[in-house]
């Protein structure tokens, strides 16, 4: 059977899933119900989500929790916090408490430039093209008016073009490496439509003045923004690190090597940074921001010194244990979904309103709690204990437990050690002792 399409976007969203149903779909019935399910009753609301992207046929939800009592440079915050996996909100939720009566998290705004580029080839002279763009670099700004002036009455704009010769890594090709302040808005759309202008101008003014054939290969902005940076971090004396039974200046020294080792180990670094972006990834979702450029940014930011390392660091000195990291982070908080999706919306108003700054300073927050959970985890009782506990529910629901089984099972386990096998053989026994 023919399973291409041609007009596939053009059909009607029940036409659509017609057709899957019958070309890819084994179980058609059930497949219509769980599609049909998570549609909206709101159909007002329904078209909205419909037209966020091309070919929608349902929506797929996201958990929307909430990690309450971060104190932020002496303000309280609960944060909102989007994602499917077991235990990161509880992790945030628990190292924001254990930091609430230690000062909480102080955080700064270290620099907001953005970067855009036009990637271009010449095969003349590269002293003629430099001498070139000298002579019409004011250009640039002048044509672009018309697209800035708006976002240079609130402060942000052009900062500055250069020419970058990168003939060394690939024959005749160059760049216009702009900078840009974009202030509340991520600033794709403007830095984009500056890009795609510059590359016009250079183009026009390059056919009468430079001897040598100037190609446009792209415009476009970077997601690599390490000027584009803010820091977070927390602090205390170590022997308020732990109880006191316990041995505050052991843990402090067994933190700071788990840090060390994913400091210099990319094997380590690598799942160490996944945690860090649990909380970051979590935060940039449900406030409408755009997670995959976040994570391409701050992953390229981790290997800016040749080797993937750690995004976190942390030291004592003078008997002061301190916990930090510095990140790069683009984001929005006008434009793009915050104003359409109703549960963005809702995440920003629970955060007080904030500009893009602030919700940097939120977000590397969220990643510095996360891997502080972990961490010290990690260096105590382990992962797997407190993360098995909260992926208890999930392989209750995987088996269709009941909530009387739920119920005995959960407190089973409060005193015996959570894993898949042991859930299933407990729930296999509930069942045949009930029948």
């Amino acid at each position: 059977m023919d399973k291409s399409i041609s007009g596939f976007s053009k059909l009607l969203k029940s036409e659509k899933i017609d057709w899957l149903m019958q070309h890819y779909l084994s179980n058609s019935k059930s497949a219509k119900r769980t599609i049909t399910q998570y549609w909206n009753t709101d159909k007002k609301l329904q078209q909205l989500h419909d037209e966020f992207i091309e070919n929608t046929i349902t929506n797929y939800y996201l958990p929307l929790g909430v990690a309450p009592n971060f104190l932020i440079n002496n303000k309280l915050y609960a944060i909102p916090m989007a994602i499917e996996e077991s235990s990161v909100v509880a992790a945030a939720s628990k190292a924001a408490k254990f930091w609430l009566s230690r000062g909480g998290f102080k955080t700064e705004v270290i620099s907001t430039t953005k970067i855009g580029q036009v990637h271009f080839s010449y095969n003349g002279a590269a002293e003629d093209l430099k001498i070139y763009f000298k002579t019409i670099k004011s250009k640039f700004f002048e044509d672009a008016k018309p697209l800035t002036k708006n976002m240079e009455k609130r402060g942000g704009g052009i900062l500055d073009i250069e020419l970058r010769d990168k003939t060394e890594a690939i024959d005749g090709y160059y760049q216009l490496h702009a900078t840009f302040e974009t202030l509340d808005a991520m600033g794709a759309n403007f830095i984009n439509s500056c890009l795609e202008q510059f590359a016009k101008t250079l183009k026009r003014e390059a056919e009468n003045a430079l001897e040598g054939n100037l190609t446009i290969i792209m415009s476009i902005l970077s997601n690599y923004v390490p000027d584009c940076i803010v820091r977070a971090e927390v602090s205390c004396k170590v022997d308020q690190l732990v109880e006191s039974n316990s041995n505050a200046e052991e843990f402090a020294k067994k933190f700071i090597q788990a840090v060390a080792i994913a400091e210099v180990e990319p094997y380590r670094a690598v799942t160490h940074n996944k945690g860090i972006m649990n909380g970051i990834d979590a935060v940039v979702l449900a406030t409408g921001n755009d997670f995959r450029a976040v994570e391409a940014g701050i992953h390229a930011y981790a290997s800016k010194d040749g080797r993937y390392s750690s995004l976190t660091h942390a030291s004592i000195e003078n008997g002061v244990f301190k916990f930090w990291i510095e990140i790069p982070l683009a984001l929005g908080t006008v434009g793009g979904l915050t104003k359409l999706h109703p549960l963005v919306s809702l995440a920003l108003d629970l955060l007080g309103k904030p500009n893009s700054k602030e919700l940097m300073q939120i977000v590397a927050v969220a990643g510095l709690a996360q891997n502080f959970a972990a961490l010290k985890s990690l260096t105590t009782t382990g992962i797997q204990e407190g993360h098995m506990k909260m992926h208890l529910m999930n392989i209750l629901n995987q088996f269709n437990a009941s909530e009387n089984e739920k119920k005995q099972i959960i407190s089973h386990f409060k005193t015996h050690i959570v894993t898949h096998s042991a859930v299933v053989e407990k729930l296999e026994t509930l069942r045949v002792v009930s029948n």
